[in-house]
């Protein structure tokens, strides 16, 4: 893929993510509820419920984190502990930011990148209306990642590196960010087949999470290469059911599937 086509891609992302944060509607997974005939009762919080997050996680974050944007639930993977570093990678509202920021505690500290300024600007601003100290956000691209080398123990992403048309750059750039011994839990769509050329070249397609997604055994080849061991992808038949409901009638749950993917900087 040329340079041309991957700053094609980025700025369509970024245009979309961008009006779904200035909106402050909520959205079924990467597409807005405009796209995915979703029906208008259906919340945020019916979302994440969904895919496997608690009703206490959805009170104790800010009002406005949760904008229902996710794939699955990389907190239910992560094993945080006490005093650690994490890294969000596509941080949108900070809604698994804040999550994170409670379980590592006063002495943790997590970091949430995004490239979309309205999204980093609605995060900043629900942690200081939440009064949350130990979180920071920061603007950047995920292949350029903003934050020093052997820093972060633990690095998750809900839906977003499959948004990347770099994903050998992203994966590079977490290894060096990672501390050794640090560990990606990352949730994520895969392909499960082939995608009709015309849905792959269409950029709604990229902008939902769907064109954009590597097969696990592409997943695998990257993770080997960037460096990383003891590499689990993980998909989940399950989820062709909300999958289904992102673009009705385009059957693309036929082409994609949310995955698992886990792996440790040695």
């Amino acid at each position: 893929m040329n340079k041309r086509k991957n700053d094609e891609i980025r700025s369509a992302v970024r245009e979309n993510y961008g009006k779904v944060a200035a909106s402050g509607k909520t959205s079924c997974a990467c597409t807005p509820s405009s796209c995915c005939g979703t029906p208008n009762e259906v919340t945020a919080a019916d979302i994440s419920l969904g895919l496997g997050y608690s009703g206490e996680d959805l009170t104790v974050v800010p009002e406005g984190a949760n904008m229902g944007l996710g794939c699955g639930n990389p907190q239910a993977i992560a094993s945080f502990q006490s005093g650690e570093v994490v890294l969000d990678l596509g941080s949108g509202g900070g809604f698994d930011c804040f999550l994170a920021a409670r379980l590592v505690g006063e002495k943790g500290y997590v970091i949430g990148v995004d490239m979309t300024p309205e999204m980093v600007t609605k995060a900043r601003r629900n942690a200081k209306q939440a009064g949350f100290g130990n979180v920071d956000f920061r603007l950047g691209e995920l292949e350029n990642l903003p934050v020093a080398d052997g820093i972060v123990d633990v690095i998750i992403s809900n839906c977003v590196i499959n948004l990347s048309p770099e994903k050998e750059r992203v994966f590079s750039e977490a290894f060096r960010v990672l501390k050794p011994g640090g560990r990606l839990a990352i949730s994520d769509v895969v392909a499960t087949a082939e995608l009709p050329v015309d849905l792959k070249n269409d950029m709604t397609f990229h902008t939902a999470c769907i064109a954009g997604a590597s097969s696990i055994q592409a997943l695998e080849s990257i993770l080997h290469k960037t460096g990383f061991v003891n590499i689990q992808i993980k998909p989940k038949p399950e989820s062709k059911t909300f999958i289904r409901d992102w673009m009705p009638g385009s059957k693309i749950e036929d082409y994609v599937v949310s995955a698992t993917i886990e792996a440790v900087k040695p």
